[in-house]
């Protein structure tokens, strides 16, 4: 009987490539205010034609209130509602949640896993939008290129219902 001798290419006994990592940290300022409520905010990534290629994170009153329900003020997110957010159908998994309370939140994405599994390489930009009852509202925006090929930290300031929002891309 012969033996037959199989060889691997070399591309496959290499290491594993690591997949890329998009961590996000929203900072929600502490206003000195007579009425202060939490800020709806959502978390998305937009391609350059400023069309939605990933929903992150929306934000919102959870329970029923006297106002009525959390999901009546979504709107009041108003490119976030305009871009998408009225074609969900909340709760999303994984996606929304209940409003933050002042302090830096943090957010974690991994390349090939929900909702960056369909991210293709290419420009983008992170935005942050916050609106709040008895206050204002802002959009936030980073631009990055994803993936990433080298470490990089992004940051923009926001001027009122936002503090910073940073980017850190790993390869």
């Amino acid at each position: 009987m012969r033996r037959l001798s199989l060889t691997l290419p070399a591309m496959l006994l290499a290491a594993p490539v690591a997949a890329a990592d998009l961590n996000v940290t929203v900072q929600i300022p502490q206003l000195n205010v007579a009425e202060y409520h939490r800020p709806y905010t959502a978390v998305w990534v937009e391609r350059e034609d400023h069309s939605v290629a990933a929903q992150l994170a929306v934000w919102y009153a959870q329970k029923e209130s006297k106002e009525g329900a959390g999901t009546k003020w979504l709107p009041e997110l108003r490119q976030w509602w305009r871009r998408g957010g009225r074609e969900l159908q909340m709760p999303v998994d994984g996606v929304s949640g209940a409003t933050r309370p002042a302090g830096d939140q943090k957010l974690s994405f991994h390349e090939g896993k929900a909702p960056l599994a369909e991210l293709a390489p290419g420009k983008y930009e992170l935005v942050v939008e916050a609106a709040r009852e008895v206050g204002g509202r802002e959009v936030v925006r980073v631009p990055f290129t994803w993936p990433a090929t080298a470490p990089q930290q992004l940051a923009a300031q926001g001027s009122s219902e936002l503090g910073a929002v940073k980017v850190d891309l790993a390869p």
